[in-house]
């Protein structure tokens, strides 16, 4: 839209108005958004391609995506744009090697356990469980 700006008003200069104020266009940036309960699946996701070194299209292909889209769509997810499917975070967890709890776990240390036992072999998990119930002394459940 053009304005008589007040400055040049007898000259007859015309300015557009985002040149008299900036905060004119300021709702047109995108908001900052902190870590919450709603993009903890991006940061987990984040965290667990940089983990493993993985640019966002790779890992797209990897879990199905098509390579035309991958990128963006990853980076939607971590976010916190859109929130991925289930189906799709399992494939994620499938590709990655990790449990899908991990991306939905809010506390970093629950998180980082999750991790480990998510690297041991079976017969170590179950060592670890009977280690942790015995150190204990009782069933959590």
């Amino acid at each position: 839209m053009w304005l008589l700006h007040p400055v040049h008003a007898t000259c007859r200069f015309y300015v557009f108005r985002r040149e008299i104020s900036t905060k004119t266009y300021d709702y047109r940036r995108m908001p900052v958004r902190n870590p919450s309960s709603n993009s903890i699946i991006g940061l987990r996701l984040r965290q667990a391609r940089q983990r493993r070194k993985w640019a966002q299209d790779e890992l797209g292909v990897m879990a199905g995506l098509e390579e035309s889209s991958s990128s963006a769509r990853i980076s939607r997810y971590e976010s916190g744009i859109h929130e991925p499917p289930f189906q799709f975070v399992e494939s994620l967890a499938r590709v990655m090697d990790i449990s899908p709890a991990y991306f939905y776990c809010p506390d970093d240390r629950l998180a980082e356990l999750i991790l480990i036992y998510s690297a041991l072999p079976e017969a170590e998990r179950q060592t670890l469980l009977h280690s942790i119930k015995n150190l204990f002394g009782r069933d959590f459940l």
